[in-house]
């Protein structure tokens, strides 16, 4: 009995660390993920500034980049048919912001677009985790 008694602070310990590794692993990752935001910050913070240039030169590239993501293979640590839907509606909002920069919409016009396909991306980031 006293064996047994005995093993509890180190039962407790290692249970201590498998929870908090479980609480603080991330889900692996995704290189089309960071391409796509590579992209997504060159063209949005600079809009939330006023300069739509980064935008007009980067529309078609964003497009090209979220469907390349959109293709690929979602890794663990994220709900696949959540990611994949979030995914889908990405490539739209998209393809919507490059066909405003081909149609010359105003600099607030893009803002809103680019706006939210940024708030798509982020939802992707912070609710699609598993």
């Amino acid at each position: 009995m006293k064996k047994f008694i005995g093993s509890y602070p180190f039962l407790f310990l290692v249970f201590s660390a498998l929870t908090a590794t479980a609480q603080t692993a991330k889900p692996a990752p995704w290189k089309e993920m960071l391409d796509f935001h590579d992209v997504m910050s060159t063209t949005f913070h600079p809009a939330e500034e006023g300069n739509l240039a980064p935008l007009r030169e980067k529309a078609g590239l964003l497009v090209e980049r979220a469907e390349a993501w959109k293709k690929s293979a979602v890794p663990a640590g994220y709900n696949r048919e959540k990611t994949a839907d979030t995914l889908k509606r990405l490539v739209k909002q998209c393809k919507i912001v490059r066909k405003g920069v081909k149609k010359g919409k105003t600099d607030a016009e893009l803002t809103a677009l680019i706006t939210s396909a940024h708030d798509i991306f982020h939802e992707i980031i912070e609710k699609c985790r598993d």
